[in-house]
């Protein structure tokens, strides 16, 4: 379905969900998890001065949107970013032939080349972005101190009530280093109390067009 930036995402007709915001898929991204993500991470922490290196976690990689978003920034900001998106049930070819990013965002070959990479294998997207996309379920990552950033693009609670909980944030806290980051979309309560009640410290910040808010957490 065409959403009102004019940006694709895909519906689900059993759950009545989108993929992303019907308000605009591109919109919402940048908002959510490029500027209040991605970038507020980036500042905060100097980056432009350090030249460092940025590890990005996504809960939900779906249609690859935020990856490619992320990986054009990374090119803009000459920032090393490595990227690793978690996705239990992956996007069909023939749906991700029917999205429209590239013709709004250009970059055909960045694009391609996130959804050709092999899945489970890293891979060189371009000079400042590797990516490695792995199928699993969300409670199955192990990882400790790793990712100074997360999307968390899960289905809403609505939908997943069980993927915003205390036991996944718990997971998410762990797996986070020291001043990371993690940005939602959602700005449930239930939510931000869970995410509170392992250890984050949670604000409620702008939401993208359609929502008044959303959720930024900080593990300090």
């Amino acid at each position: 379905m065409i959403t009102k930036d004019g940006s694709t995402t895909i519906h689900i007709p059993e759950w009545n969900e989108q993929y992303h915001s019907t308000h605009g898929a591109i919109q919402e991204a940048e908002h959510v998890y490029l500027k209040h993500g991605l970038a507020f991470f980036y500042t905060s922490n100097n980056l432009y001065k350090t030249k460092s290196q940025v590890s990005i976690l996504e809960i939900g990689f779906g249609t690859g949107l935020n990856a490619f978003l992320t990986a054009i920034k990374a090119e803009e900001l000459k920032l090393n970013c490595n990227y690793v998106g978690v996705e239990g049930f992956p996007v069909s070819i023939e749906e991700l032939k029917a999205l429209n990013f590239t013709k709004a965002l250009k970059r055909e070959t960045i694009f391609n080349a996130i959804h050709t990479c092999a899945w489970e294998q890293s891979c060189e997207i371009s000079k400042y972005f590797d990516l490695k996309k792995e199928q699993k379920q969300f409670a199955q990552i192990t990882e400790v101190n790793k990712y100074d950033v997360v999307y968390f693009d899960a289905f809403g609670p609505r939908v997943q009530p069980e993927l915003w909980t205390e036991k996944i944030f718990e997971i998410m806290y762990k797996a986070m280093k020291v001043n990371g980051v993690l940005v939602t979309y959602c700005a449930q309560g239930h939510a931000r109390r869970a995410m509170m009640s392992v250890g984050f410290t949670v604000e409620r910040v702008e939401g993208p067009p359609g929502k008044r808010h959303m959720l930024r957490a900080v593990k300090l």
